[in-house]
């Protein structure tokens, strides 16, 4: 049960705790059109993943209004998919054989030239797909570069039905659109944002507090996010949610707010955990307290379960209590475990059996070996890791226990040490991992990489007590049903 808990309430626990046709081809044979020929002519007259722009013509006799249009880049991507698509501006007119460039990164518009906003690859050249996409959501332009070809059951648009599906090809995703999950590189700390096809975002804790946000609010703004719809702490710990209070502030007056924080429920006794809490309070956002068996409400086709806390008295332990959160969309499952331990794993295990089973998962506390056990990484059977924890760790995170592990399991490893950024891309049946960096996903190539270290201890030193403080768990807290 979700459980609605003012902040007044957390603040005095942590006080006690803690106080269609056809257009010209200028390219290639791999342009085709869907089934809107007689709505909009347009055509690819430049593309370059170099330098990452696209130019767009309008070979049709009259101006095309491109209000409420999109565009979209996908490899074997899906009419309703796409990432992060550029939305033409409202009432912006092509005149008939005029260009626009779409250009990534920011600048200033002009009449023939427009920017993605996104600091990222999006041109890619490795066989993206430039789709144009009407404000009806119809493929008006399919137009394939690099190594793919397209047929016309790729790019047909609206089917009879006018549904707006894809062909029905054997590897046809079950769900619309495609599903991000950027770990960003806060070095030793978590932060992971997830991007659901509705453009919903869930953002999972915010790095250390000796960076108060900084680089997880330059990643977003890199993203052109300008709105956090859930923000999650896994658990009190500072390099979990050293930045929640800067992000708060962030959003609430340069964005479009916050929309609802999630807590486990058990508080910590620093002073990072308390600028939290003073910021929820001050800008009124909602917090609730999650438990195993909740879920995150999430619009469309992703499902975010919440598999830990436990229900009832969980002790003051911030780790065995952290937010265990399993995201399903398709048929991709991510696993998001937090700080736990291998007592709370095995729980897990005997709790949630093959529920557990995800394509990928996010290593526990940082690849610490408290986590990641035998039995809980044999019945999550992922084919790919994810750790996130600084270079040269002075825990020695990753553990070489921890990569043993998965290098036996021949697991698909990637380090932020060692990759950067990881974003995970899905249409909800095939996975695309991109990195920031170029490494070896080969957990024996990273154990080698490792500085020689021992995994010495399972938290970071956290910032200065607020003063008075003692912790203590939430036991038997009172608050109302969410319903």
């Amino acid at each position: 049960m979700i459980l609605v808990v003012s902040v007044a309430f957390l603040v005095v626990l942590a006080g006690c705790a803690g106080d269609t046709g056809s257009p010209e081809n200028a390219i290639d044979d791999s342009q085709t059109v869907g089934n809107a020929l007689g709505v909009v002519d347009m055509n690819v007259e430049d593309v370059s993943a170099d330098e990452e722009y696209i130019a767009l013509e309008n070979t049709a006799d009259e101006p095309v209004d491109l209000s409420g249009f999109e565009l979209r880049d996908r490899k074997g991507g899906q009419v309703d998919g796409g990432l992060s698509p550029f939305s033409f501006p409202s009432e912006f007119v092509l005149e008939s054989g005029e260009t626009v460039k779409i250009t990534t990164g920011e600048g200033d518009p002009t009449d023939n030239e427009l920017y993605w906003g996104y600091n990222v690859n999006i041109w890619r050249g490795d066989g993206d797909v430039v789709r144009l996409v009407d404000a009806n959501g119809q493929v008006v332009l399919e137009h394939a570069y690099g190594d793919i070809e397209l047929d016309e059951s790729e790019s047909d648009g609206d089917g009879e039905g006018g549904t707006g599906d894809e062909s029905d090809g054997v590897d046809e995703s079950p769900v619309d659109g495609e599903l991000e999950i950027h770990h960003i590189d806060v070095g030793q700390g978590d932060s992971t944002l997830i991007i659901t096809p509705a453009n919903e975002t869930i953002l999972i804790d915010t790095g250390d507090w000796r960076q108060d946000g900084s680089e997880v609010i330059a990643y977003l703004d890199a993203q052109g996010i300008d709105r956090i719809d859930h923000l999650v702490a896994t658990h009190a710990d500072a390099d979990h949610i050293g930045g929640h209070a800067a992000v708060i502030e962030h959003f609430e007056t340069t964005g479009e707010g916050v929309g609802t924080a999630y807590d486990s429920g058990v508080p910590s006794d620093s002073a990072t955990y308390e600028n939290y809490l003073d910021t929820v309070d001050e800008y009124d956002v909602d917090l609730l307290l999650v438990e195993s068996g909740d879920e995150l409400p999430i619009e469309g086709d992703v499902s975010a379960q919440v598999m830990n806390p436990p229900a009832g008295d969980t002790g003051s332990d911030v780790n065995d209590n952290s937010v265990v959160l399993a995201f399903e969309f398709g048929d991709f499952q991510y696993l998001a475990p937090g700080d736990v331990d291998t007592g709370v794993e095995q729980r897990l295990v005997d709790e949630w059996g093959s529920d557990l089973e995800s394509d990928i998962f996010k290593a526990g506390h940082h690849g610490s070996s408290t986590s990641s056990s035998d039995a809980f990484v044999d019945a999550i059977a992922p084919e790919t890791a994810i750790i996130s924890s600084a270079y040269d760790s002075q825990y020695g995170h990753p553990s070489d226990e921890v990569l043993e592990r998965f290098a036996a399991r021949e697991i698909e490893t990637y380090w932020t040490g060692v990759h950067g950024d990881i974003v995970v891309r899905t249409d909800g049946t095939s996975i695309e991992v991109e990195t920031e960096e170029s490494f070896s996903t080969d957990a024996e190539d990273i154990l080698a990489e490792t500085p020689d270290s021992d995994d010495e201890t399972n938290s970071l030193i956290s910032p200065p007590l607020v003063t008075g403080n003692v912790a203590s768990g939430i036991d038997g807290a009172v608050a109302p049903a969410m319903g």
